[in-house]
Order: C-alpha cells, then structure tokens, then sequence
C-alpha cells in the first residue's frame, strides 16, 4: 500500500508540476497578447482620434458655410426689404406722371381740367392711404391731449374753448408703423 500512495503522490507531484508548466505558458502568453492587444488598442484609438477629428472639421466646415449662407440671405433680405412696398407704390407714381401729363385742350376747359386734376389727386391720396394700411402705416390720432411720444408741440396757444395740453391744430400729419412712430404729428396745443 506504501507503494500505491507514493505512485499517487508521485502522479499528483507530476500533475502538479504540469499545471505550473502551463500556468507559466498562460502567463507568458497572456502578456505576449497583452503586448499584442495593447498595440491593438492603440492603433484602435488613433483611428478613432482621426474619425472624430475627420467629424469635427466636416462639423466646423458645414457650421462655417451654414453661417455664411446666413449672412448672404440676411444681406439680401435687407436689400429687398422694401420690395413689396415699392410694388405697391409703382401703381401710385403712374396715376402721378399721369396727372402731370394732362394738357389743357380745346375740348377741355380749365375748369373742367381743374375737377379731372382735384379728382386724380383725391384717387392718387386714397392709393397712398390703401397702400400704408396695408403695410401697417397708420395715421396718428390727433384729437385729444397732447402725448411726447406721438406729438411734436411746435407752438402753444392761449385759448378759452380747449383744456390746457389740448391739441388745437395739426400743421403736419403724424404716421406710425406698428408701434413705431415714423414722424410724430406736428401741432399747436392749449396753454
């Protein structure tokens, strides 16, 4: 029996010593595949540092002709802006060169020849004012008291009908577009 363990110590001893000899082999290819993996990764991530620097200067280089675009659109819209109003005053400028072109003749009479012209300018007026409301230009409202911010008072009146800071007469007429204040009206108030 003596025998038989020594054989089984001996086999363990021998299954022992094999596994040392192949942990070793393990160990020493686990750090020849480290060596080898750790270049990996580093090749890896070298390409992924140029795939994202790649992105990046695509990303910056659309930004910067995104933001170009902008500015020319931005410059065209300024350019333009008055095309629209413009349009709508082409109309007004032709019953104008119209009026100054009428000629007085032997069918026409200067009286008659006077109404066409008075009737021509009231038209060419109501064009102006169709043309302003329709690109929100109003008129500023002069009745009542005197306000700073829509009024310019270039005299001031004594007078017994009307309150003090009362509107008496407009010399000029005042226009807002919106909320915006174009030319303030201008008035003589009460004193």
């Amino acid at each position: 029996m003596s025998e038989k363990k020594e054989d089984k110590k001996i086999e363990v001893d021998v299954n022992e010593n094999d596994q040392e000899t192949s942990n070793l082999e393990e160990v020493e290819n686990s750090s020849e595949s480290s060596e080898i993996s750790k270049e990996e990764e580093i090749e890896a991530l070298k390409a992924k540092v140029a795939e994202l620097e790649e992105k990046y200067l695509r990303a910056h280089a659309e930004f910067e002709n995104l933001k170009k675009r902008l500015e020319k659109e931005k410059a065209t819209a300024v350019a333009y802006a008055n095309e629209l109003f413009a349009r709508d005053m082409l109309s007004i400028i032709d019953a104008l060169d119209s009026a100054a072109n009428i000629k007085e003749s032997k069918e026409v009479k200067p009286e008659e020849l006077f109404e066409k012209i008075k009737e021509g300018i009231d038209l060419t007026v109501e064009q102006f004012k169709k043309a302003f409301e329709k690109h929100g230009i109003e008129l500023i409202d002069v009745s009542g008291e005197f306000d700073p911010n829509i009024h310019e008072a270039v005299m001031q009146v004594d007078s017994e009908e009307k309150d003090s800071g009362e509107i008496l007469q407009v010399f000029q007429k005042g226009y807002k577009i919106k909320d915006r204040v174009l030319r303030p009206a201008m008035v003589s108030i009460a004193k």
